[in-house]
């Protein structure tokens, strides 16, 4: 870590200009939260191994800014030779690089008031001044890949250092690639075509859709840098990221054309794509030519036609005679996303930019009927998987460490340690997870690395275990395990919080809060025109009256995690995960997909119309971690009745020892 540093600082001071500090993202050229190996750059500077937070280098500090899910990961996996910066705690990083200056001039302005009267004549003021001068200067210089920052983000920053007369520098070369001598190699996964029984939209209904949406804003094109929402626009499907199933790809749509900018050698013959890019009016490019063509779109110079496609004049708005539309009515806009990499937006002229979120992210968060079922199938798969896991963890919990299971409450007697070959540990449970899965329909792959996670280790929000140093199943711990999977027909994500011994009190009436925090959001109802983060409460309040927190949201939006002013819709989905962590005890987190779906109210106040939610994760909650005395009637009711639901739901998939298991785990409470 420390050549590391040495080295990047080396090339900071020979760069021109030389470099004061250099912003390393955790994203990759299309912004995204999780990426491929060969793009975890801020991984490779800084040790820390979480999905987000953002490194920053300077010549003598290297600072490293994440958020709650994080804090007690990042101080485990970050050396001495960095400071861990705490989102909501800390300042941000343009503040802390606009400031500081200010805050060193005031300081050693305040030291000198102090001790001016006392100190002797022989010692000069100035050894204070130079202490205290150690961050960056008026008129630095901070580097960062545009490719790998979002406009958004780098219009934040420029904003920020202007103040302080400091400048944004867009380095050429991405300097943490030039000393990472062992990067991961690049790999040429496939491309494949989703089935459009499972997309249940065409390419060409979604690209009538996307150019009205240009018509209306006056717009000659769009950009599309995000990995999902070219997957999605194009019904295509790549492994370029682990846990995702995207290709690393742009695509640029124009009123009259549509580009898809791929590495062709990821284009096989077999799997048709060329062809079907061909069928749909869609030129394929090579993937770095989206960079001199994103320039030639700015300057009207751009091909219009794609050569095998067939102009529809009501579809395109080219006229009979040949005239653009867009260019008779100045449809001279190009619509960028504020996600969008920094390097295309430098790429046009800033007056005509239409800098607006993506049509395409409201128009997939929003599933048509083929989607909904495939989510609700998926998800019905899935919870059969989970059962299935927890019924044979429960016996391998009794019999190799003498726990007294899923149901009974007692502590472990047993002082006989399990043989090697018979060692349960937080991975090896967790690879027997993912095979339950792998025996379904559809399954394609796990959505994101397993959280499995052990007593003390549940208390890392977004715990990450490693084969080689994970914890061994604990009959006398909370378990609790976070996971998921891609199916063909939809993703799945779900949390669930066990002990297989004799639980506190106290974890008692933490997991009990946690669910009905857990309850209390998936029952609501809501008008129209509200955004997920107002419902943010409904979770917390059952954890405040007890004098508990916790530092993550307790529900997402699905296609935009940072989207909280968005308003909910019908056939949109969400998360409902409210958690409690007790470091260095345990954690706690419940958490189930739902969808929102239009509410049957008696009344509708204004002619809003109301909406609700529709759990559609099925596998139980454990009985004997709730205390009854906690839940009021209507709680205790709607956890028997998603119970039964779950009995209901899950009997096909289940063999009669499994069916016998959750016939059991889901018998009514408070009888």
């Amino acid at each position: 870590m420390a050549d590391t540093l040495s080295s990047l600082r080396s090339l900071m001071a020979s760069h021109s200009p030389p470099l004061h500090a250099l912003i390393v993202p955790s994203e990759d050229y299309h912004q995204s939260e999780y990426v491929s190996a060969r793009d975890k750059r801020r991984k490779f500077v800084s040790g820390f191994t979480g999905s987000a937070g953002l490194a920053l280098v300077t010549m003598n500090e290297a600072l490293l800014w994440t958020d709650g899910r994080y804090f007690l990961q990042a101080e485990q996996e970050l050396s001495d030779q960095w400071k861990l910066m705490r989102y909501g705690e800390d300042p941000i990083v343009d503040i802390w690089m606009a400031d500081l200056l200010v805050l060193a001039l005031s300081l050693a302005h305040n030291c000198y008031a102090r001790c001016a009267a006392t100190r002797p004549a022989s010692q000069p003021f100035m050894s204070v001044g130079v202490s205290l001068w150690k961050n960056l200067p008026r008129e630095a210089a901070v580097g960062v890949d545009p490719w790998c920052v979002s406009l958004e983000a780098a219009q934040k920053w420029e904003c920020a250092f202007t103040k302080k007369q400091q400048k944004l520098i867009q380095t050429s070369k991405n300097l943490v690639d030039e000393v990472w001598k062992n990067r991961p190699p690049l790999e040429l996964n496939p491309v494949v075509i989703q089935p459009l029984e499972f997309a249940g939209r065409s390419v060409a209904e979604k690209l009538k859709d996307l150019r009205e949406k240009l018509k209306q804003e006056k717009a000659c094109g769009i950009i599309i840098t995000t990995l999902d929402e070219v997957a999605w626009l194009y019904n295509v499907r790549g492994s370029d990221v682990p846990y995702c199933p995207v290709v690393h790809a742009y695509a640029v749509v124009t009123l009259v054309s549509a580009f898809f900018y791929v590495d062709k050698r990821k284009l096989s013959p077999e799997a048709s794509v060329s062809s079907y890019m061909e069928e749909n009016g869609i030129e394929v490019r090579e993937y770095d030519a989206v960079s001199s063509d994103v320039a030639l779109l700015a300057t009207e110079q751009l091909p219009p036609f794609s050569k095998h496609m067939e102009i529809d004049s009501s579809e395109t708005g080219i006229t009979g005679n040949g005239t653009n539309v867009a260019q008779e009515e100045s449809h001279n806009r190009i619509w960028l996303d504020p996600r969008c990499c920094f390097a295309l937006y430098s790429k046009l002229n800033s007056d005509q930019v239409l800098l607006q979120p993506s049509p395409l992210a409201l128009a997939k968060a929003i599933k048509n009927s083929a989607e909904m079922d495939g989510l609700k199938k998926a998800h019905i798969r899935d919870g059969a998987a989970v059962v299935q896991y927890l019924v044979w963890l429960d016996k391998q919990m009794q019999e190799n460490y003498g726990a007294s299971g899923y149901f009974a409450e007692a502590e472990s007697t047993s002082k006989k340690r399990p043989s090697e070959t018979r060692k349960l540990t937080e991975v090896s449970a967790s690879d027997k997870l993912e095979g339950f899965r792998a025996s379904k329909e559809h399954f394609r792959g796990l959505s994101f690395p397993t959280i499995s996670s052990v007593g003390p280790n549940a208390a890392i929000i977004h715990y990450g275990p490693d084969a080689k140093t994970c914890s061994e199943m604990d009959p006398n711990s909370i378990y609790l395990f976070d996971s998921g999977a891609q199916y063909l027909d939809g993703t799945t994500d779900i949390t669930r919080t066990v002990h297989f011994g004799k639980p506190s009190e106290h974890e008692k009436a933490c997991y009990t809060a946690v669910l009905k925090g857990h309850i209390a959001l998936g029952v609501a109802r809501f008008p129209n025109g509200t955004n997920g983060h107002a419902l943010d409460i409904l979770a917390r309040v059952p954890l405040w009256k007890d004098g508990l927190d916790y530092r993550h949201g307790p529900h997402l939006i699905s296609f935009r995690p940072q989207a909280r002013n968005v308003p909910l819709q019908a056939s949109m989905t969400v998360t409902d995960e409210p958690g409690y962590y007790e470091d260095g005890n345990f954690g706690i987190r419940l958490e189930n997909v739902l969808i929102v779906k239009e509410a049957d109210t008696k009344f509708n106040f204004g002619d809003k119309g109301y909406l609700a939610f529709e759990h559609i994760t099925w596998a139980p909650y454990q009985s004997k971690l709730i205390d009854v005395s906690r839940l009021v009637p209507e709680e205790i009711e709607w956890v028997n009745t998603y119970h039964a639901k779950c009995r209901e739901t899950l009997v096909p998939f289940l063999d009669e020892s499994e069916m016998t298991w959750l016939k059991k785990a889901t018998e009514p409470i408070g009888a």
